[in-house]
């Protein structure tokens, strides 16, 4: 979670992903969409001013097997790449966006051996025409594992698929969180096993366990 200094007025912090990290100089970057007012004053944060950071917050992806599947949609890019990044195994990620302008890099930027990258966009300005729930029916038989983040609509279409394949799936939620500690359950979301915190439990589900909205 990011916190802004005080004289940017914004109390509240912003939940985000990491999106890449270097170890050894102890630098991470985020990704993130211009949504509000408190995204776009941290887009115009001055180069160098201080940001407060909170975390890693709660459970994150389980160990990458060879030939997973990983989904992402927008900026849920950004969890999935740093967990592509995190091994050299066999993998796909099918990368997925309203036009070619929102798909946020190329495969050639994520610069990772192994990851073959299938991008779709809905008005195919880029990749295959559809979306990426268009695509997995291809690629889910023979996949051992599937991960995914972005939109709940699309997570909810990625759930249903992978349990009718009977792909062992988990899911990153997005949700907006005001303490990250879990004590205001600003962030509660409804499971098979009752509420439970995005901060604490999650962000990452089993997918089998969420309920989403119809």
């Amino acid at each position: 979670m990011t916190y802004m200094p005080p004289e940017y007025g914004h109390l509240l912090p912003r939940p985000f992903s990491i999106f890449s990290a270097d170890r050894e100089k102890g630098e991470v970057s985020i990704l993130f969409e211009v949504r509000g007012r408190g995204t776009a004053l941290l887009a115009g944060m001055r180069q160098g001013a201080p940001v407060k950071l909170l975390g890693p917050l709660g459970a994150g992806f389980p160990a990458l097997q060879p030939d997973s599947l990983l989904v992402a949609g927008g900026v849920g890019l950004a969890p999935l790449a740093f967990l592509a990044a995190s091994t050299e195994q066999r993998r796909t990620l099918v990368y997925g966006a309203r036009t070619a302008k929102q798909l946020v890099c190329s495969p050639a930027e994520l610069g990772l051996p192994n990851l073959t990258v299938v991008e779709a966009t809905e008005d195919g300005s880029r990749g295959k025409r559809g979306t990426v729930t268009d695509i997995l029916p291809g690629l889910l038989p023979g996949s051992r594992a599937l991960f995914a983040c972005g939109p709940q609509r699309m997570l909810a279409a990625v759930k249903g698929q992978a349990l009718q394949a009977g792909v062992p799936a988990w899911i990153s939620l997005e949700e907006r969180m005001a303490c990250g500690i879990g004590a205001c359950l600003g962030c509660a979301v409804q499971t098979s096993g009752g509420y439970r915190r995005i901060c604490r439990d999650g962000p990452v589900f089993p997918a089998g366990e969420v309920l989403f909205n119809d």
